[in-house]
């Protein structure tokens, strides 16, 4: 199984696992606001009811136990009559609802009439009005949510943020350990192939002089190919041995590396396959020759292995002198990358190889983004007609030399 996929669908069930922890927790919210809510409306309703006694009863220990009803209702409300104009309230602002004298003016400061026309506004959005007759006429009690009702509406949603919150922050920390746990186990793994690859290769270099002298083949063109070989199994020892190391880069003709790379690269694949390099010989740019070369080969041979039979591959170099940019550009005549696969071939494990690790792409995209500060993407693909993969780097000009982290 592509490791990639398996990793998305763990994130798919962790997705899934926090939408019923949510729903679940906006679902018992409801409910309990629901029940509180239904309560409220019924002392709503009781008080509604003990004020229309009030108002129609001469009996004094009736009303003293109305009064002791009316009391117990704790959330604001007001009473108006058929007309809307408000008849009694209750548990308002006192300070906007009191007529008091002033003690610099000696004057009265009466009600504020906004506010009671802003409170039973409001009060009607929130709730359908009781009604109730009085004297024969219908009278309206209106109402609003107690301040515990109001939080708890809101509670849910405080609660799942801070609960995101935690869980990004919880997700982050640990996907940043085990990224660099994992960086520790490849540095470590490459560091030791480059060992251990380091000892074969010196008896290879010695077994090739010993033939060069006992055969006297010192202009022999086989053993002039093996010694390339060679020289480029030594260079690939030295790419291992470099991994996570501060990578120096220094300005090169980016045609002329390229040139060599693909010169090296074109007599070891089939004849099937053609190969054509243009491009401005004039261009540079910081470059580490044995990362960089480690690209070229990577996206070489993707396009050598997309090509099924005859077909060919274009190398272009060219500027950007706006930008200051050079582009560099592989094209096969192969099987082509679907439009929505262009970030996802990337991706480490993706591959449409049966045997294969997939870590070409996303290994190539890394040494030119964080060693050498360019980019590369598909410029270009069409099923079953082929694909262009773009790298780009800056065109250093007169700067002698760069370092990257």
């Amino acid at each position: 199984m592509n490791p990639y996929q398996h990793k998305k669908r763990w994130k798919y069930l962790l997705l899934a696992f926090a939408v019923v922890i949510a729903s679940g927790s906006l679902f018992y919210t409801s409910y309990l606001v629901k029940n509180i809510a239904k309560s409220e409306r019924t002392r709503a309703q009781v008080w509604a009811i003990s004020m229309r006694q009030i108002l129609a009863s001469d009996d004094n220990d009736f009303l003293n136990y109305v009064f002791a009803v009316r009391d117990s209702l704790t959330v604001p409300a007001i009473i108006t009559d058929g007309k809307g104009e408000i008849v009694t309230y209750r548990g308002l602002d006192t300070t906007r609802t009191s007529i008091k004298l002033e003690a610099e003016t000696k004057k009265y400061k009466k009600y504020d009439p906004a506010y009671f026309k802003e409170e039973l506004e409001y009060m009607k959005e929130q709730h359908a009005p009781i009604k109730l007759k009085v004297f024969g006429e219908d009278n309206y009690v209106y109402y609003k949510d107690s301040p515990l009702l109001s939080q708890l509406r809101l509670f849910p949603y405080v609660q799942l943020t801070v609960i995101a919150i935690f869980l990004l922050m919880a997700y982050t920390a640990f996907s940043s350990s085990r990224k660099s746990e994992q960086d520790r186990v490849w540095v470590g793994l490459a560091k030791e192939t480059a060992h251990q690859l380091g000892t074969p290769i010196s008896s290879l270099i010695a077994w090739i002089e010993l033939m060069k002298e006992k055969f006297n083949a010192q202009d022999d063109v086989l053993i002039a190919e093996m010694e390339n070989d060679v020289k480029r199994l030594e260079i690939v020892a030295d790419r291992f041995s470099k991994i996570g190391s501060k990578a120096v880069l220094e300005e090169h003709s980016v045609y002329a590396v390229v040139k060599d790379f693909v010169d090296y690269f074109k007599v070891r694949v089939s004849k099937n396959i053609s190969f054509e390099f243009t491009g401005n010989p004039h261009l540079k740019a910081g470059l580490n020759v044995p990362l960089f070369d480690w690209v070229l080969e990577n996206l070489l041979k993707n396009a050598v292995n997309a090509i099924e039979g005859k077909g060919s591959i274009k190398v272009d170099i060219c500027g950007n002198k706006v930008k200051n940019q050079v582009f560099i550009d592989i094209t096969d005549t192969g099987k082509g990358i679907a439009r929505s696969k262009f970030d996802t071939v990337f991706q480490p494990g993706y591959t449409t190889r049966k045997r294969g690790w997939g870590l070409g792409l996303s290994l190539t995209k890394r040494i030119i983004e964080n060693y050498h500060n360019g980019q590369i993407f598909v410029k270009d693909s069409e099923l079953g007609k082929g694909t262009t993969f773009r790298i780009v780097l800056k065109n250093t000009r007169n700067d002698k030399k760069t370092t990257n982290g």
